[in-house]
């Protein structure tokens, strides 16, 4: 399926929201501006954009601790995102959970998750009653190349394709879980070679190329909602930033760092766009401009709220 201009339009708006925000996230830890750790979504931006675009609010995702990315794509507020991650009471979770754990169920936004394979069994379940229910609705869950050696992901594999729920595996491959390389954690070389074991589709994309993505999983979101199962998409692309804000990154060479930066999935596909003639310089502009205000915007609204009372620290406390 080819997207249409607006389309195009809207996911170089989206990578260009994201690395923006993420970027002021940078700027900020740096100076000791925001409570707790980030871990930074720079270079991955087409993979969350590429993934949610085909979506509807109806449909679900579940979340990563590099989850701002996915949250942005979604349809997040930035300056409720913001505001969380401030630790500030008019966040999406009034200050409490942070970076690593902001939710939006009217978007569809189940939540990110602190915890490697976490989310392959809430998709698990969030999939299982879109098919009990039959809302039509389907659940994509965003995982890294770690979280694919858990056994929750596995288990949440098989379980998928033995039930044929309406679920999409969005594999993030950038190379390293944490600091180990995937050469040394795994076998195979394409974790969606992975998906034969559990007789559902796996594709390897360019995590780099918005198209690829968008292409490869609307195509499975398809598939899923015409009750035909689950699929594994791994998309191969590149953190630039360290595994957190923080992280000296010594196990990686600055060679392997450029190469991967001269692949920046932003002026790729820009440079689509100029050529094709969908958007001008002066748009790129207008956007750039835009969004920078966006970013702005919520960072104001942040840094105006009240910090959480300590009379609340045991409101929506379930457990």
């Amino acid at each position: 399926m080819s997207p249409d201009k607006k389309t195009l339009v809207k996911m170089y708006e989206t990578m260009s929201r994201i690395r923006l925000f993420e970027t002021k996230l940078q700027e900020f830890f740096a100076a000791g501006r925001i409570p707790g750790f980030v871990h930074l979504y720079i270079g991955e931006e087409a993979v969350a954009t590429g993934a949610c675009a085909g979506l509807t609010n109806a449909d679900k995702i579940t979340s990563t601790h590099r989850g701002h990315g996915h949250l942005i794509a979604k349809g997040g507020d930035l300056k409720l995102m913001m505001a969380e991650i401030f630790g500030r009471k008019t966040g999406y979770c009034k200050g409490k959970g942070g970076s690593m754990h902001i939710a939006d169920f009217d978007l569809g936004i189940l939540g990110a998750n602190g915890i490697v394979g976490g989310g392959g069994p809430l998709a698990l379940g969030s999939a299982l009653a879109s098919k009990y229910s039959k809302t039509n609705a389907v659940t994509v869950c965003f995982f890294g190349d770690g979280a694919s050696n858990q056994g929750t992901t596995q288990e949440a594999l098989n379980m998928a394709s033995a039930w044929k729920l309406p679920l999409v595996f969005v594999n993030e491959n950038n190379g390293y879980g944490i600091s180990c390389p995937q050469c040394k954690s795994m076998a195979v070389t394409d974790i969606a070679d992975r998906a034969a074991a559990y007789d559902m589709p796996g594709v390897v994309v360019d995590g780099n190329d918005v198209l690829a993505v968008f292409e490869a999983v609307t195509e499975a979101v398809k598939r899923a909602r015409h009750g035909e199962g689950p699929s594994l998409i791994e998309c191969k692309t590149y953190r630039w930033r360290g595994h957190f804000e923080g992280d000296a990154c010594t196990y990686r060479c600055d060679e392997e760092l450029k190469e991967w930066m001269a692949k920046d999935p932003i002026p790729r596909m820009e440079e689509k766009l100029l050529e094709s003639g969908v958007l001008k310089k002066k748009d790129v502009e207008a956007i750039r401009a835009r969004i920078e205000q966006e970013v702005k915007d919520a960072v104001d609204f942040a840094e105006g709220s009240p910090l959480p009372s300590p009379a609340e620290l045991l409101e929506d406390v379930y457990a």
